[in-house]
Order: structure tokens, then C-alpha cells, then sequence
């Protein structure tokens, strides 16, 4: 082992910045922002996204199709595998679940879905009433003797209009020879 075989040890978080204290730092002065411009002042810097008064490329791509990030609902995701523990003829609702601890955020509500681990078993006669239960979920809780009400049941989506419908009708003829 030499000198030269030395290094400094790697840390998983490298040290905070601490600018502004003296010229001996190496961060002294103008703190490693440089001399002048619009960087170097407090609050300075441009919005994302700007390029210096060119077309942003945000605004030069063209934009397609439909987000409906804004007004979607979600439900917290919690699996049967959390309801194996419980006793049987229990009743499960969204304050138990939250009681519980596994309802985080609860903005739209409780969603179950059907996980179940290989040695877990569903305690029989479950009351289940949540605001969304997958079809799984509710298969393997009728199977096990128990219940499921929905809270926010699903709606039927609304029949395709033009050229959609007319393709999936038939789609729908040619199924139906077969």
C-alpha cells in the first residue's frame, strides 16, 4: 500500500455547500455564481423550460390526445392479504381500514383488490363495505361466505358513437358466427 493508494471515503451524502465564507473556500466572494448576468442575482434565473425567448419546445411540439389528470379519482389500493388477520363475520369499512392504518392518503377513498398471499386465508362471513372492490376481490370474499357493498358503484361506459361503433358492431357479427 502506497500514498498515492489512499482516497478520501466515498459518502452516500456529500457535504453541504457552505458559500460566502472567505476566499480560502474556494466559495468565497461571489459564492460560485460568477461575475454579473441574471444567475448571479438573488432570485435570479429563468422559468423551466425557457430557452432565451425562442419557441420553447413545449409550445413547438404539437399537442394530441386527452389527459384526464385533473378530475381523476384515486382510490388507496389495499390488497386482501390485509383482511386475512381479521376474525370471522367481521366487518370491514373505510374507518376500520383507516383505524387499521392502512388507508394513507383516503382523497377519493378505499379501493380493495384481490392479493392474496399463499398461506393466507380469508376469515368467513366478511362484511365488506368499501368505495371500490375489484372483481377478484369480491369473487374470492363470496367464495369465503361474506359480503360486498360498493360505495361509489361503477357506472356502464357509454356507448361508442361513428365510425367506433360501427367497427366494434362488427367485431360483434363476426364473434358471433364463429
Amino acid at each position: 500500500m502506497n500514498e498515492t493508494d489512499l482516497c478520501k471515503k466515498v459518502r452516500a451524502k456529500p457535504a453541504r455547500k457552505r458559500v460566502g465564507r472567505g476566499n480560502g473556500s474556494g466559495l468565497g466572494r461571489t459564492c460560485g455564481r460568477g461575475h454579473k448576468g441574471q444567475k448571479s442575482r438573488s432570485g435570479g434565473g429563468v422559468r423551466p423550460g425557457f430557452e432565451g425567448g425562442q419557441m420553447p419546445l413545449f409550445r413547438r411540439l404539437p399537442k394530441r390526445g386527452f389527459n384526464n389528470k385533473n378530475f381523476r379519482k384515486e382510490y388507496d389500493a389495499i390488497n386482501l392479504r390485509a383482511l386475512a388477520g381479521l376474525a370471522d363475520g367481521s366487518e370491514v369499512t373505510p374507518a376500520s381500514i383507516q383505524a387499521m392504518g392502512f388507508a394513507k392518503r383516503m382523497e377519493h377513498g378505499i379501493k380493495l383488490l384481490g392479493e392474496l398471499g399463499e398461506k393466507d386465508t380469508l376469515p368467513k362471513g366478511l362484511k365488506v363495505t368499501l368505495h371500490r372492490v375489484s372483481d377478484s376481490a369480491r369473487r374470492k370474499i363470496e367464495e369465503a361466505g361474506g359480503t360486498v357493498e360498493e360505495l361509489h358503484p361503477r357506472t356502464e361506459k357509454k356507448a361508442k358513437k361513428g365510425r367506433a361503433a360501427a367497427n366494434n358492431d362488427k367485431k360483434a357479427a363476426t364473434k358471433e358466427e364463429e
